[in-house]
C-alpha cells in the first residue's frame, strides 16, 4: 500500500476565565495600561492575519457556524462571539500588551471610523497560507483586504506606520495535505516560502514590525492525540512535521531580516509556549502542570452541535478554567493566557529598540498587573 500522509484533522485553528479581568471590550474605547504610558510612540493599530486562532468574528455568523453557537463564548463575552474558543483567543492579548482595545474583525467593517480604531482584523477561521475550502480567504487574500483599504483611503501611512501586524499560520494547510509522506518535504518548504512573501509584502505596505506565529505541537492536539491513539500523550511523527516546518520557518525568518533594515520580522514561537504551559516533556509526555487532564478538552465530541432532537453531541467539563483546550484543536481562554505569558518575553520585540527596552523594563510589573487583575497568584 502506499504510505501516504493524511491528517484526519480539519484545523479550523487559528481567553473570561470564571475570573474578574478588565481588558479593553470588543467595541470598547481604546485603554492605556499604566506600564505603558512611558512608552513613547508605540503601536497604536494592531493588523491580523491568519486563521482560528486569531479569528475574532470573522467566520460568518450563521446556525451552522461552530464559533456561533453555544457553548462557545460562555466565560467571553458570556455568549457566543465567533472567537474559536469559551473566551479570548491570542489576539485579544496581543492587544492588551500593546495598550490598545482588541481590533474588530474584517467582517464588521462599513466604511466607519470605529471599526478601524485599533486596526483591523482579517484572521478566518480554517485559513491557511494557500486555499483550504471553497469562501475561505487565504492569506494572501487577507493581505489583499488591507491592500484595497489602503487604496479606499480608509488608512493612511501613518496608521501602518504606527502600527504592528500579527500572522498565524497554524497548520490548516497540513490538514488538506493528502499527498506522500516523501512529498512533505516539498509542500513544507512551499508554505514557509510563500509565508515569506506574505510577511515581506506586509512591512512593504509600512507596517514596521510584523510578528508570525511558528506552528504550536500539532501531535499534541487532541483531535490528533485522540485519533493516533497516543492519548493522554502526544503523537511525535506529527510533531517531527511541525518542528521541521519551525526550522524553515526561521530560516526564511532570518534571511528576510538579514536582507530588510531594522530587522522587522519576529517569530512568536506557539511550539515553545504550548510545551511551556503543558510542560511537555521530550515533545510528547506531559508532566504536572496547572492544567489535571493537559490534552483533555473541556468541550468534548462535537462541540457547540446537537442532533436532530436537540441533544447536545458533546460533554462539557466543570470548569474551563481548568483545561488547556476548549475544544478538540483550539486552546482555551486559560489555555491562550498560559500560552500568552509563556510569550512575554518576546513581545518586546513588537515595539522599536528604544521602546522595547521599556517594555522590557515594565515586563515584571505588568505580570503583577495581570495577575492581580485576573485575581490568580
Amino acid at each position: 500500500m502506499v504510505e501516504k500522509v493524511c491528517f484526519s484533522i480539519f484545523l479550523c485553528l487559528s481567553a473570561s476565565l470564571i475570573i474578574t479581568i478588565h481588558f479593553p471590550e470588543v467595541n470598547g474605547a481604546r485603554r492605556q495600561p499604566q506600564d505603558n504610558k512611558l512608552i513613547l510612540n508605540g503601536p497604536e493599530k494592531l493588523f491580523v492575519f491568519g486563521d482560528s486562532y486569531a479569528d475574532t468574528g470573522n467566520w460568518p455568523p450563521t446556525d451552522a457556524s461552530k464559533p456561533w453557537r453555544k457553548p462557545y463564548g460562555m466565560t467571553f463575552p458570556g455568549k457566543p462571539s465567533g472567537r474559536w474558543s469559551d473566551g479570548r483567543v491570542l489576539p485579544d492579548y496581543i492587544a492588551e500588551y500593546l495598550g490598545i482595545g482588541s481590533p474588530q474583525p474584517y467582517r464588521l467593517w462599513k466604511g466607519d471610523g470605529e471599526a478601524k480604531q485599533y486596526g483591523m482584523n482579517f484572521a478566518y477561521g480554517g485559513a491557511g497560507v494557500f486555499d483550504t475550502f471553497e469562501g475561505c480567504p487565504n492569506m494572501t487574500t487577507q493581505i489583499n483586504y488591507l491592500q484595497q483599504l489602503l487604496q479606499q483611503n480608509a488608512y493612511t501611512k501613518h496608521d501602518l506606520t504606527s502600527s504592528v501586524a500579527l500572522v498565524t499560520s497554524v497548520g490548516n494547510d497540513y490538514g488538506n495535505y493528502h499527498g506522500h509522506i516523501h512529498g512533505m518535504e516539498e509542500f513544507v518548504e512551499s508554505i514557509t516560502e510563500q509565508l515569506s512573501v506574505n510577511l515581506k509584502r506586509i512591512h512593504e505596505m509600512g507596517v514596521p514590525k510584523v510578528a508570525v506565529t511558528a506552528m504550536q505541537p500539532l501531535g499534541c492536539l487532541p483531535a490528533v492525540t485522540f485519533s493516533t491513539g497516543n492519548y493522554p500523550n502526544c503523537d511525535e511523527n506529527t510533531n517531527n512535521i511541525t518542528r521541521f516546518h519551525n526550522q524553515m520557518l526561521k530560516q526564511r525568518v532570518d534571511k528576510l531580516n538579514d536582507q530588510t533594515e531594522g530587522s522587522p520580522f519576529v517569530i512568536l514561537d506557539l511550539y515553545a509556549a504550548f510545551t511551556s504551559a503543558l510542560n511537555i516533556k521530550h515533545d510528547q509526555h506531559p508532566g504536572k502542570s496547572s492544567f489535571p487532564y493537559p490534552l483533555a478538552p473541556c468541550c468534548l465530541g462535537n462541540c457547540g452541535l446537537v442532533d436532530v432532537s436537540g441533544k447536545k453531541e458533546y460533554g462539557l467539563c466543570d470548569d474551563p478554567k481548568m483545561a488547556f483546550f476548549w475544544d478538540m484543536t483550539h486552546p482555551s481562554q486559560q489555555g491562550w493566557f498560559a500560552v500568552y505569558s509563556a510569550l512575554k518575553s518576546s513581545l518586546p520585540h513588537l515595539f522599536h529598540p528604544q521602546q522595547a527596552l521599556l517594555r522590557q523594563f515594565n515586563g515584571q510589573n505588568d505580570n503583577k498587573r495581570l495577575k492581580m487583575l485576573m485575581n490568580i497568584e
